[in-house]
């Protein structure tokens, strides 16, 4: 066999081995709700897992204490091997999950990389879209898009709610599933089950627009959900941000998933005629009704003085929609207002909703 054969079996067997292998070195940046959550639940199914959690008093607390949770997982508590910064680590890991908000994961990818094995893989575990961004840093045969599908909430540094249960849905943004991601979700469902696709763009897409609606919208106009939608005006708002999102994704070749197995987006906006927008009111009313107390996460980081994701939901839409020349006025007018807001150069208010454009 020449030596240029055994190069490629070596490589071959290399890029596979540390997915096949029982316990992957596995390192999860950030440890908030879902990342500790997700630190904590593998940890206790055995994985070696490391977490980084930016601050070094926290992560002594993890370290020695451990991260708590309650809820849809039942009681966990576990002590997580913890780092606060990703320049601490002593050795490279096979697998990256990023688990910090979007605005801080190119940062996070770029000082992570360097600790990537030949051969890992990198998530982007993001609300929006950031896989196109994470493939320009780490190249897009590392890249592996993540579908968070269930809920949690942090309540205290190292104290930690799983609100609901769901899945993952992972893919890669490039390519088929293959051997990798079904191993890779294999290690995953010692959280929650996970499920690989060959869309997930469609998927990350379907859930930006609901962001894009009821967290972003919230931002804007600081109300409760329930109450934000039994408003007809905000209803006529929110069914232009899903029309102008729909317009962009058919210029981008991407296919939107059906929205929790349910909402079909293009149907939602297909037809016209009075039943038509009558059946689409009556939708909006149900969702605001079931989830009538639900806060934006979004509101939430601005009262807290924290920027938003907005540059991952309204702000992708409106970016994306000017490389195609297509107006969305809409979108491009959320993404506006809730920047002059994080700038302090406008007031979180329904009024911000006056605007002609919203006529």
């Amino acid at each position: 066999m020449s030596s240029l054969i055994i190069l490629f079996l070596h490589r071959h067997v290399l890029k596979y081995d540390l997915m096949i292998k029982n316990n992957p070195s596995i390192l999860v940046i950030g440890a908030g709700a879902i990342g500790g959550i997700t630190a904590a639940l593998l940890r206790q199914k055995g994985y070696d897992v490391t977490i980084a959690a930016k601050y070094p008093d926290y992560a002594e607390k993890i370290s020695s204490k451990g991260i708590n949770i309650t809820g849809h997982c039942g009681p966990v508590s576990v002590t997580i091997p913890a780092i606060a910064a990703v320049g601490e680590l002593k050795e490279k890991k096979d697998l990256i999950l990023l688990a910090t908000k979007a605005t801080d994961m190119a940062v996070s990818a770029r000082l992570a990389l360097p600790f990537l094995n030949d051969g890992g893989y990198m998530f982007s575990m993001q609300n929006g879209i950031c896989e196109y961004e994470l493939a320009s840093i780490i190249g897009t045969e590392k890249t592996v898009g993540c579908i968070v599908g269930w809920g949690a909430t942090m309540t205290y540094p190292g104290e930690m709610i799983m609100t609901s249960g769901g899945d993952f849905i992972i893919g890669y943004p490039g390519k088929e599933p293959d051997e990798d991601l079904n191993a890779l979700a294999l290690i995953l469902s010692a959280v929650v089950p996970a499920k690989t696709t060959s869309n997930i763009l469609g998927h990350l897409y379907s859930k930006l627009i609901i962001n894009s609606c009821i967290t972003s919208m919230g931002a804007v106009c600081g109300l409760y959900l329930g109450r934000m939608l039994s408003i007809s005006r905000m209803r006529r708002i929110f069914i232009s941000v899903i029309r102008e999102a729909v317009t962009v994704a058919n210029a981008m070749d991407i296919k939107i998933e059906v929205f929790g197995g349910k909402l079909d987006f293009y149907r939602f906006v297909e037809k016209e005629g009075l039943f038509a927008d009558f059946k689409r009111n009556l939708l909006i009313r149900i969702i605001g009704f079931k989830y009538r107390r639900l806060k934006s996460s979004s509101l939430q980081s601005l009262e807290r003085g924290k920027p938003t994701e907005i540059s991952y939901f309204n702000g992708f839409i409106a970016d994306n929609a000017a490389k195609y020349n297509i107006e969305v006025p809409v979108n491009s007018k959320i993404t506006e207002i809730i920047k002059r807001i994080e700038e302090g150069r406008l007031p979180i208010s329904i009024d911000n909703f006056d605007d002609p454009v919203f006529d």
